[in-house]
């Protein structure tokens, strides 16, 4: 019963289904980057915060992006290894996964918890939170409270994709919504009304995170293809690790945003300091308050580009399982054409109206050097967009098609070597400017090396002896 009722995927237009599973996908993830976004929008607009509440904000987002680099490693993985084992008829290897999957985030979930409240004060310095006191203050007190609801974030995250294999893109999608619904609601009140500052903002992210993984909690006990015996919660080798193998992709593409961030902060901290206005106290917090906001408009893009991919993993894994590789073949061509389209669009958005997306994180509040210095952030920063979404779209396709060598590499090409190194090494030359130029670049030399791997994929597709007719 369990491998027929999945049986749709191989057998529905993949243009049905990539929408179908797409855009529920993408909705969850757009929803879930609110979190942060919503914090941070808030707290701008917060007189008594303002951009040293903002900076606080960029210096806490990458850690809660450890977590959840964690949490997609597991539910990405189990995603893809509950899709390609209902597309081989193996029914009890997809439902171990999914009892692994469960155990894995939650005792993660509580370690990271762990690391982070013992070493609070050396992780905000690393990610330059001591660009000056009242920048350290408020990222202390924001990052306390986030700490306290890392396990419920992770566990929801994780939970979401599996949620999507399961057959339930919906279910996954609503769960995400209210607790980001909920946030978006207690914002305001914490910070405006009650005037709980980064405190407040933090409690109404981990209520929402609360909210999402008490719904994942239900739907696991209501599940609809996938079921779960006690054994299969007992962690077997073969299985977790098969299930973080395709998800290890997924881990790196945040992981080494985390690193990126790092490699950025300080250079913005750095070299923030030498110029000759950001060197003065009064303006140190603008760069690195400026950068967190381009990096909160490129995640919404991602979140728009990952959730695309990353919907199409379930079809992508089924008719890969089941040796239906024209309309794997099919769902590729579509989805590299879409992800180019939106990155246009948002190129069009970045380069043509950075006032206006800046004006919404407070920029009313804040000095003409805040204003010109994220026009040209925006406009710098982000001038590869459809290049980069092309990128992002490769690696996630190819973990799903099972191939994680090659994703792996690719990623890694992308957001360790390039994203880091370049980081580090163009302000060397070009001052505080040459941090902006490290992404730019990344993205063009990693679009180098996909295009080949592309149609090295495209070849391979076409070769299979196991071609079928597409409905």
């Amino acid at each position: 019963m369990e491998e027929k009722s999945n049986a749709f995927l191989g057998q529905e237009r993949v243009g049905k289904l990539m929408a179908q599973y797409a855009v529920p996908c993408i909705i969850s993830l757009l929803v879930g980057a609110l979190y942060n976004i919503v914090d941070q929008v808030f707290i701008a607009n917060a007189a008594y915060l303002g951009s040293y509440g903002n900076a606080a904000n960029t210096v806490v987002f990458p850690l809660t992006v450890v977590a959840l680099a964690i949490a997609v490693m597991v539910g990405d993985g189990c995603c893809a290894f509950v899709s390609i084992h209902l597309g081989k008829g193996q029914p009890e290897r997809a439902n171990r996964s999914v009892g692994n999957a469960v155990v894995m985030s939650a005792a993660s979930g509580v370690m990271l918890m762990a690391v982070y409240l013992l070493f609070q004060e050396q992780i905000l310095t690393m990610f330059g939170g001591r660009v000056n006191e009242e920048t350290f203050a408020y990222a202390k007190e924001y990052f306390f409270y986030i700490t306290l609801g890392i396990p419920f974030y992770m566990f929801g995250q994780a939970m979401n994709p599996i949620l999507r294999a399961d057959g339930s893109p919906r279910f996954a999608m609503v769960s995400t919504l209210v607790g980001a619904i909920a946030n978006t609601i207690l914002d305001p009140i914490f910070l405006f009304v009650f005037r709980w500052g980064m405190m407040g903002a933090a409690v109404a992210t981990v209520i929402g995170q609360v909210l999402t993984a008490a719904l994942s909690v239900w739907y696991l006990l209501h599940r609809k293809t996938i079921r779960l015996g006690k054994k299969d919660f007992a962690l077997q080798g073969s299985v977790s690790g098969g299930t973080l193998g395709l998800g290890i992709t997924s881990f790196l593409s945040q992981i080494s945003l985390v690193a990126a961030m790092a490699a950025i902060n300080n250079m913005l901290q750095v070299y923030g300091a030498r110029d000759a206005v950001f060197g003065q106290a009064q303006y140190a917090q603008i760069p690195m308050a400026v950068v967190g906001i381009v990096m909160k408009f490129f995640q919404i893009v991602i979140s728009i580009i990952v959730g695309m991919a990353a919907g199409c993993i379930p079809i992508v894994g089924f008719n890969m399982g089941a040796g239906k590789r024209d309309r794997v073949r099919a769902l590729f061509t579509k989805l590299l054409i879409a992800e180019a389209a939106v990155g246009i669009v948002a190129l069009v958005l970045a380069e043509c109206f950075p006032r206006n997306l800046i004006s919404l994180f407070g920029a009313a509040n804040e000095s003409r050097y805040y204003t010109e210095f994220a026009v040209l952030a925006f406009r710098t920063y982000l001038c590869m967009l459809p290049l980069a979404c092309v990128n992002k779209a490769c690696f996630i396709f190819l973990q799903a098609m099972g191939k994680a060598a090659a994703s792996t590499a690719l990623s890694m090409i992308r957001e360790v070597v390039f994203g880091v190194g370049f980081a580090l090494v163009l302000p060397v030359f070009f001052g505080l400017t040459g941090v902006l130029y490290s992404m730019p670049v990344s993205d063009a030399l990693t679009f180098l090396a996909a295009v080949s791997l592309i149609a090295r994929t495209y070849r391979q597709l076409r070769s299979d002896p196991a071609l079928r007719p597409l409905p």
